[in-house]
């Protein structure tokens, strides 16, 4: 396919990891006009031949598919609100990388078809080196034709076996709550074990020797406790600014998921502030559960 053939993208977002997902297009070959609120970002993606918008409504005036990486649920529902359905057109398509409570997926899919939009809920996980690299994991959802259309485009984003078809609408967001949740009710399990160790007054180092170490969930541990003995335990993440959608979602749905209400309310109840690998706001975990103690 020519770049002729291929469809202009917009792309919302050039952050940590929007900014590397959009160079990778443009190196593809994708006609790319991007656009963030942070001018240097902008100017970062003309300096590599892009075309940078002067706001989000241009950018989805002049794309055919538009994708977004934005740092929470809320940022994106409110662009969706303001540029997008306003200057949403008939085959449009709209790909949403970014993690977004389910509902409200849905509900802005419907608002987008009414306008003969397409949303597709295309959440991703790998971070800044998936980023980079173009090996992300890609958990999709939304209409099947429109998301093979644009398989091409998310595959240059992830790993082509690791970008998932999920199911209709709002399917990939749920999945990347499972992801989310794998990943930080895992890690809250670990520092809560190790904060069991320390705070009863047993060295750190000497409780990695004995319980980490090793291959499986040994070694899962092992990293744990390897950045709270290095001085990063506060800085270990559980996704709790997310824990609120996967909570929204089950009680939606009318199930439970307890360990994931306790883990935020635990963490909601404390003040010391951090940021997540994402840059938003967060709780510590592990100074929470240390601050009776010397912890680090």
């Amino acid at each position: 396919m020519t770049s002729q053939e291929l469809p202009s993208i917009g792309f919302i977002g050039l952050g940590n990891m929007g900014g590397r997902m959009a160079k990778n297009l443009h190196t593809a070959g994708y006609p790319l006009i991007g656009y963030d609120i942070d001018a240097a970002k902008c100017e970062a993606l003309a300096a590599i031949g892009a075309t940078a918008g002067k706001d989000t409504a241009t950018v989805v005036r002049n794309s055919d598919v538009i994708l977004t990486s934005l740092r929470s649920s809320d940022v994106f529902c409110s662009v969706v609100e303001q540029h997008f359905i306003p200057n949403a057109r008939e085959g449009h398509v709209f790909i949403d990388l970014g993690t977004t409570e389910v509902e409200k997926t849905r509900d802005i899919a419907t608002a987008l078809a009414e306008k003969g939009a397409t949303l597709i809920d295309a959440p991703v996980s790998g971070g800044p080196h998936g980023s980079e690299t173009g090996t992300l994991r890609i958990f999709v959802g939304g209409d099947t034709a429109v998301v093979e259309k644009c398989r091409p485009i998310l595959e240059v984003l992830g790993e082509p076996k690791y970008v998932v078809y999920c199911g209709p609408s709002g399917s990939g967001q749920i999945v990347k709550g499972v992801n989310q949740l794998a990943m930080g009710l895992g890690a809250a399990a670990y520092m809560e074990a190790m904060a069991f160790g320390v705070c009863a007054g047993v060295d750190p180092t000497a409780i990695r020797e004995a319980v980490g170490m090793g291959d499986g969930w040994r070694g899962q541990f092992d990293s744990i406790a390897k950045r709270i003995i290095d001085g990063n335990g506060k800085q270990l993440v559980v996704k709790y600014p997310e824990l609120p959608y996967f909570l929204a979602a089950a009680e939606a749905a009318g199930f439970e998921i307890p360990l994931t209400e306790a883990l935020y309310e635990f963490c909601k109840n404390e003040n010391y502030e951090m940021f997540d690998n994402m840059n938003r706001p967060s709780r510590s975990f592990w100074r929470t559960l240390t601050k009776d103690s010397d912890g680090e």
